[in-house]
């Protein structure tokens, strides 16, 4: 029989032999959770180097299968999306490969109308994500005439789209351009707002990062005066599934009836997304903002973001058209811009004083009987572009296209010093 010495020894090393016991498993269970948690960073690393490969092939694919001037395209379908709203979807005529673009970019279009003297110029936002096969989508919403002009003729090409042009005809267009874009490999949260057919180049943005599986915190702002103005209501309610991180609110400023007892309900929010909707949603200013939408609108939002502290360079926005917004850190640093300098237009023979007040310098040619081609009105199309011959311009807004050396985009352009130009 043991002694109790003895037994107080067996409890003693038993003791130890269960702490040792539990030690190798602590540490056996401490491996495995290192060799799993490797194995998941391993597989992330793998996913996102086959991203970015993906990413490179795809920048290579764009520039062997870009084209300069315009391409012939064929409109293949015609889809009516909302009121005075519809899609073309469109394929190359030629039948060869299509580059992929950023998502937000837009397409030049060269349009002969009847009854023009000469080609018409426009831009339209591409409306759908990126890598789609074999063909492209616009969304154009038919132009009305002004509010203060009701009998003012509506949108001239936009109307020109709508009633003029179907499944099988023809259609000039550039490739892919403009610098409101989305990097989908970036991992920071975004906003996204968007008003009335403002929404089209965001389209392209959610519709790529639900395609692309993203885990970006997204919030998606879209406001129309009622339902029937409400474009892609069913896909876009269905990319809340498709994309669990994303948080749609849709704002109706006029609702119908047939909107507020709608089931499920079309929009969130009765009047229009303003700063103090988004300071009230949104859980802080960290985010990057992307903005498309009517000039009154984008102009709101600009200047209550900048006031709520958003870094000039995390807010993005998209406009065409005359009435534009403006980039304070691009206009130029230490310029006289409240005494009138000389613009000499040499092809004309005319010499005109701009001011402040006078706008851009198409504007000014154009009050002053000066031809110059223009397209979009807002730097992005490029049909304005004219030679400096002498002196420098700084802009209203970064542009969208490419600008030549010694030369300008008149449209949204105005003199830094005293003027020469070639038109």
């Amino acid at each position: 029989m043991d002694s109790p010495l003895q037994l107080f020894a067996w409890v003693i090393l038993a003791g130890l032999a269960l702490v040792v016991g539990q030690f190798i498993v602590n540490q056996f269970r401490l491996f495995r959770f290192a060799r799993q948690s490797a194995e998941l960073e391993h597989e992330y690393l793998r996913e996102r180097i086959s991203q970015l490969a993906q990413r490179r092939r795809e920048t290579r694919d764009q520039a062997e299968a870009s084209w300069s001037g315009f391409r012939k395209f064929r409109i293949v379908d015609k889809v009516l999306e909302a009121r005075d709203v519809c899609s073309f979807y469109l394929s190359p005529h030629d039948g060869k490969p299509l580059p992929a673009f950023r998502p937000g970019q837009y397409l030049t279009f060269q349009l002969r109308l009847p009854g023009q003297p000469k080609s018409v110029v426009r831009c339209y936002s591409l409306s759908d994500r990126p890598g789609v096969p074999e063909r492209y989508r616009v969304t154009i919403k038919r132009v009305p005439p002004p509010p203060n002009q009701p009998d003012a003729p509506p949108g001239l090409v936009s109307s020109y789209f709508h009633d003029q042009l179907g499944v099988g005809d023809i259609v000039d267009v550039k490739a892919p351009a403009g610098q409101f874009v989305l990097d989908l490999d970036q991992p920071s949260p975004v906003v996204l707002i968007a008003g009335g057919v403002g929404v089209t180049p965001l389209l392209s943005m959610v519709n790529a990062l639900a395609e692309t599986r993203s885990t970006r915190e997204v919030w998606f702002f879209y406001g129309v005066r009622q339902g029937r103005e409400h474009i892609m209501k069913e896909h876009l309610r269905a990319l809340t599934d498709r994309l669990p991180t994303l948080r749609l609110q849709v704002c109706y400023s006029d609702p119908s009836e047939e909107d507020r007892a709608a089931t499920p309900p079309a929009f969130q929010h009765t009047g229009r997304v303003s700063i103090d909707l988004l300071k009230r949603l949104l859980p802080s200013n960290q985010f990057d903002f992307y903005i498309c939408g009517p000039p009154p609108m984008m102009n709101a939002l600009v200047d209550g973001l900048r006031a709520w502290q958003v870094p000039a360079e995390r807010i993005h926005f998209e406009a065409f058209g005359s009435a534009t917004v403006k980039k304070p850190a691009l206009q130029s640093p230490g310029s006289t811009t409240t005494q009138a300098l000389k613009i000499q237009f040499s092809r004309s023979g005319k010499v005109c004083a701009w001011r402040e007040d006078a706008g851009s310098v198409l504007e000014l040619a154009e009050k002053n009987g000066v031809a110059i081609d223009s397209g979009c009105r807002a730097g992005n199309c490029g049909t304005c572009l004219v030679a400096v011959k002498s002196g420098e311009v700084t802009y209203l807004h970064e542009p969208g296209a490419q600008v030549e050396a010694g030369s300008c985009l008149a449209c949204i352009a105005v003199p830094k010093t005293a003027l020469v130009l070639d038109a």
